[in-house]
């Protein structure tokens, strides 16, 4: 029933606001709406037209809304002439994109446009999205209606933005907060990337000829599908050059490359698509020795000019170190000093150069402050494991 509610949500939201025009209070009557089939329909039974049920009942708490508001008590009349007496036509694909877009509009930042996007188009409830990014429902809920006030303060019409670049970028940060957690203890959180895959099948399903919108999905398929092996027996982060990868998910692999083999002779290759195809070539190596990285460093080639980023940087770095060797990655480091200062990600990179060159006591401290740094509870956990197998003259297990 989540999975039916999720779907419908934003079909849902798309008529209320197409048909009254206020994108924030129709949102609070959707969740109400929500909230009232999750606890109805176990009892009574999924009616016959879903949609149409939802859409009634929220339409219902939106003139109750509008009817307890003093400010807006001038709307009643209008609110009261409009109320649908059946269930309205349900709304287009283009009226669920266009809840997409005005989630993840310009002008929000990411860490509001997330969490409206996960309520708004995924149908999450804000005690859900709390508990995903591990904070209090009250502040969850503030920062849910600060966005939606600045979406209303943008005078933004119901319609599709030009640009689908905010959109990807939303639904892109979704997943890898899921597929590895930035904080807490749980090294993934599978809600969070399944609900990303999610949409962005409906997305794709929605633009079927749009290459960036084929590259997203399928990264992100290839990706998950080494999820199952990224924890060990104790739930602790086994990287990627020591999964076992008798668990990937072939499937996912299959589906995703497909994605990308349809995505890529489309015209000009994007962010994402380079991103996919890096992922396809680890996830086609039958072992981690086996990784073409001459290939992946020319990707990452590519994708440093198309989008010139730190990340994008220390990751080319890596492959470099792989092709070229240790020294040659550690030399890339320092310009990134500046642009990433204080990221643990820098000081886990360097550490790992730095025990292939043969720096152990250089790599014991770079571990040791990449632990310091990071905000994820597993990462800390693994990274201060590893310098504690140094200190002790341990060698890291291979393929």
């Amino acid at each position: 029933m989540n999975h039916l509610l999720r779907e419908l949500a934003p079909q849902v939201l798309g008529v209320l606001v197409r048909r009254y025009g206020d994108f924030a209070d129709a949102e609070d009557a959707v969740q109400e709406a929500l909230i009232a089939a999750a606890a109805r329909w176990p009892v009574e039974g999924t009616p016959d037209n879903p949609r149409g049920w939802l859409i009634t009942v929220a339409a219902r708490r939106l003139v109750d809304l509008w009817r307890g508001d003093e400010a807006r008590r001038r709307r009643e009349d209008l609110a009261a002439a409009r109320e649908p007496a059946s269930p309205p036509e349900v709304s287009s694909v283009d009226d669920t994109l266009k809840i997409l877009f005005l989630c993840c509009h310009p002008v929000l930042a990411a860490s509001a446009a997330i969490p409206l996007t996960l309520r708004a188009f995924g149908g999450l409830s804000t005690a859900e999205i709390a508990r995903a990014f591990m904070v209090p429902e009250a502040t969850m809920a503030k920062r849910i209606s600060r966005a939606k006030a600045a979406i209303k303060a943008s005078g933004e019409p119901f319609r599709m933005h030009a640009n689908l670049a905010p959109v990807l970028h939303v639904l892109y940060l979704i997943f890898n907060e899921g597929y590895a957690a930035s904080t807490g203890f749980d090294v993934a959180r599978p809600d969070l990337s399944g609900e990303a895959i999610r949409l962005a099948r409906v997305l794709h399903a929605a633009l079927p000829d749009d290459p960036e919108v084929a590259g997203l999905l399928a990264l992100m398929l290839l990706t998950d599908a080494r999820r199952p092996a990224r924890t060990g027996a104790g739930g602790e982060l086994v990287p990627l050059d020591r999964q076992d990868r008798s668990l990937w998910d072939r499937a996912l692999i299959a589906e995703g490359v497909k994605l990308l083999e349809s995505a890529l002779p489309r015209g000009a290759v994007g962010y994402y698509q380079l991103q996919a195809a890096i992922a396809a070539v680890h996830d086609e190596a039958p072992a981690g020795g086996e990784t073409d990285w001459p290939q992946i460093l020319a990707l990452y080639g590519l994708l440093e000019r198309v989008s010139p980023n730190p990340i994008v940087s220390l990751n080319r770095a890596v492959a470099v170190a792989m092709v070229h060797g240790p020294a040659a990655g550690l030399a890339l480091l320092g310009p990134l000093e500046a642009r990433l200062a204080g990221s643990h990600r820098l000081d886990a990179v360097r550490a790992h150069l730095l025990e292939t060159s043969g720096d152990t006591e250089g790599a014991i401290a770079a571990y040791l402050r990449a632990a310091g740094r990071t905000t994820s509870l597993a990462e800390r956990d693994y990274l201060t494991a590893q310098a504690a197998r140094l200190s002790t003259g341990g060698v890291r297990g291979t393929e």
